[in-house]
């Protein structure tokens, strides 16, 4: 059996309260790291369990063997939608029989490739949809999305532009 709502909020309450007394303590810096392949066109990213190794697409020449940076996107909004939609539920106790998520990104690798200087470069549409049984009323499941989409990560990141730098090191 899973976690209940009684046991999330006891488990997050001390953070909670020490964040509240100490604000500074809430601001954590993620890190990702990943080494250039000396072989292939790939990069190796160290995800904290494993070595992922991520390519070019085979729409702009890529083997298919590899990773692609566009669907490891996906993937971490997926995974970040998918435990905050749990953990969501389970502090509304909204009761989840079985859940999926699927999210689908549109590209067009014109923009990519440099083919066409006007096609933007990156995702022109995300979608995320959440398959859900249960037996929750319908404003329950409203509350459990808008609540989900609030506190995902990825979502507001990609949802709102952060402040992006680069930087070069020799």
């Amino acid at each position: 059996m899973g976690m209940n709502a009684q046991e999330l909020r006891a488990l997050q309450a001390p953070i909670k309260e020490r964040y509240r007394e100490a604000p500074d303590a809430a601001v954590i810096t993620l890190k990702a790291d990943g080494s250039i392949d000396q072989d292939g066109i790939a990069c190796k990213v160290e995800t904290g369990r494993a070595l992922a190794i991520a390519g070019l697409h085979p729409a702009t020449g890529g083997s298919g063997a590899e990773l692609c940076s566009g669907d490891m996107l996906l993937e971490a909004l997926v995974a970040c939608a998918g435990v905050t939609l749990k953990s969501v539920a389970t502090a509304l106790e909204v009761p989840l029989k079985a859940g999926r998520v699927h999210a689908e990104g549109d590209l067009d690798f014109r923009g990519t490739l440099g083919v066409d200087k006007e096609t933007p470069v990156g995702f022109r549409a995300i979608r995320l949809r959440f398959d859900i049984d249960t037996d929750a009323p319908q404003d329950k499941i409203d509350l459990l999305i808008k609540l989900t989409e609030r506190y995902c990560v990825v979502f507001q990141t990609l949802n709102h532009r952060p402040e992006l730098s680069v930087e070069v090191r020799r």
